[in-house]
């Protein structure tokens, strides 16, 4: 039998430590760690519209709105309504993100680096398939919740 560990807090804690850090390594840039993640995934993947992005990032229309409309002030990104639906906005890269994107990219990366740093490849893939299963399994019970509600 499992002794009762609660995991969830350590990725809290975990979550809360790395935007601290975040935030000290992309000061530089005047980006924050509510803002970086829209970033990294435009990087791959540019000209999403918001809900787009909110859908991929977990993270709430209203704070997505909020974090683009910094990033736009901010001169990193582009928001332009959709030419097939112009109830949609679609968010592109300025120059500016393209000009810091290796070193923006490096920085999120040297935290993911110095986290796993002591950790062998078959740890590290067993972990991060174990936190994997962990989000579909509460995702799927979050679904199940909002159907019965």
């Amino acid at each position: 039998m499992k002794e009762h560990k609660n995991i969830g807090r350590l990725i809290s804690i975990l979550h809360r430590q790395s935007q601290i850090y975040m935030n000290n390594a992309l000061k530089e840039f005047n980006i924050t760690s509510g803002e970086y993640p829209f970033m990294m995934y435009l990087y791959k993947n540019e000209g999403l519209t918001q809900d787009e992005l909110s859908s991929y990032l977990y993270i709430d229309k209203a704070a997505t709105a909020r974090a683009i409309k910094s990033l736009i002030e901010k001169e990193y990104l582009l928001k332009y309504k959709d030419n097939s639906d112009k109830r949609c906005n679609r968010i592109y890269l300025t120059d500016k993100a393209n000009k810091f994107k290796n070193e923006i990219r490096q920085s999120v990366w040297h935290c993911s680096d110095i986290l796993s740093e002591d950790i062998d490849l078959e740890t590290f893939n067993i972990v991060y398939e174990s936190l994997n299963n962990m989000v579909i399994k509460i995702e799927k019970l979050n679904c199940k919740k909002n159907t019965e509600d």
